[in-house]
């Protein structure tokens, strides 16, 4: 079972841009396949994407992370045992050198260390999730799915980037599913019948011209209501700080006017008395560590999770940690770059009681990997969006065949049981 050959592609993801994809295949004829997805937010400190610059696609064609798998990581891997994920992630590491794999790009390293695994887990006849996490990966996450959509990358004049509804109150992950499609659809004719015209963003989230999260807070409750899931359904919010922060005058902007950090965090304590609000994610800016810490001591009944503030990086959650900062992370495997450093920052929130919410990214392909690698470390959550394209269906699509294949060994537990 060693690495005979590596192939990358440039493909299209779901927003048109072009990412890696990498094919890992074994002296034994097995293939392992993976995709890199891309990021529209991002926080600073991520992982760095190589991309070509030039004309073609408008700067962001990947051929040069491309000839890096094939011409520099290729030579490199040949011959190693395709099961031994860390001594392949790290040896990727020491090839890029730096610390936000800028050298060979993120999508180059990501797109092989992925498929290094898929090769790794067919190779020893495993599932995927099985294979990365053992017999003890049994548990389903919850879905937390973004139906309302405002921020910098949304038409909606919203000042929060995403509005989340999070399936707490079922016994099964295929409940829950039916569940955000009907309040989906129940939400959308709500919407319509309020401002006939409503936006949908790429990915299928609602983009209504309303200035007022309460606004959007009750439409959300009022599909809830409609499509008969009263009391299992709860609201969440990415606000998305660093988005609204101004650091030349230090305060956030949200509804017009200027907020400092304490005046927000107020403003977050009366919104969640009046709603039944359980996620709020990335509230303040993603260097403010002791405003998140502040907060999360206000409000230990609500996951405030760290996404901008941590991206996946081991470093930084222990900094959050150490800081008392959050209760949550929100993982993106493409943040940190590769499947080991991934596992790294989970185990780290887990030992520390942080829940883990698994998350694609907003331009993601067809590859289902995150649903596989949620049961894998245990997340309590999964952030795949609106259930109308099919980067995201292909995930929720693969955890309904988990399930299906785990029979009466699924478990989906409540957020906080």
């Amino acid at each position: 079972m060693r690495i005979k050959q590596i192939k990358a592609l440039e493909i299209l993801s779901s927003a048109g841009r072009p990412t890696v994809q990498a094919t890992v295949i074994t002296d034994t004829g097995i293939e392992g396949m993976a995709s890199v997805p891309i990021g529209t937010s991002k926080g600073k400190y991520e992982a760095k994407m190589l991309y070509d610059g030039g004309t073609r696609y408008g700067g962001f064609g990947v051929r040069k992370a491309v000839a890096n798998i094939e011409q520099h990581i290729a030579p490199r891997l040949i011959g190693k045992e395709v099961v031994r994920q860390r001594e392949i992630d790290e040896l990727l590491i020491e090839m890029d050198g730096t610390e936000d794999k800028r050298k060979l790009g993120c999508n180059a390293i990501l797109a092989v260390s992925l498929a290094v695994a898929r090769a790794g887990a067919r190779s020893s006849g495993l599932p995927l999730y099985r294979y990365l996490g053992g017999p003890e990966a049994n548990c389903l996450p919850i879905p937390a799915a973004t139906v309302i959509a405002g921020g910098e990358h949304s038409p909606s004049p919203l000042d929060f980037e995403d509005y989340i509804l999070v399936f707490r109150g079922f016994t099964t992950f295929s409940e829950a599913l039916e569940s955000l499609v009907n309040t989906y659809f129940c939400l959308g004719k709500l919407l319509h019948e309020k401002y006939e015209i409503v936006p949908n963003i790429p990915g299928g989230a609602y983009a209504p011209l309303t200035h007022n999260t309460e606004e959007a807070f009750e439409f959300m409750l009022g599909a809830i209501e409609k499509a008969g899931y009263s009391g299992k359904i709860s609201l969440g919010l990415d606000v998305a700080g660093s988005d609204l922060y101004d650091e030349k005058n230090d305060c956030y902007k949200i509804k017009g006017q200027e907020m400092t950090a304490d005046e927000l965090a107020e403003y977050y304590i009366n919104l969640i008395k009046n709603y039944p609000v359980v996620y709020l994610e990335d509230p303040f800016h993603q260097d403010d560590f002791e405003g998140f810490a502040r907060l999360t001591s206000a409000l230990p009944q609500i996951q405030i999770v760290g996404d901008d503030l941590f991206v996946t990086n081991p470093a930084r959650i222990k900094q959050g940690i150490k800081k008392k900062a959050c209760n949550a992370i929100l993982l993106k495997i493409n943040q940190i770059g590769t499947l080991s450093e991934a596992r790294d920052a989970a185990s780290l929130a887990k030992r520390h009681n942080y829940d883990i919410t698994v998350s694609m990214r907003s331009s993601d392909t067809n590859d289902s990997f995150i649903a596989d690698f949620a049961l894998a470390i245990g997340a309590r959550q999964m952030k795949a969006g609106s259930p109308v394209s099919g980067e995201r269906n292909a995930k929720y699509n693969r955890l309904l065949e988990i399930e299906r294949e785990l029979g009466s060994e699924a478990k989906f537990p409540g957020i906080f049981s």
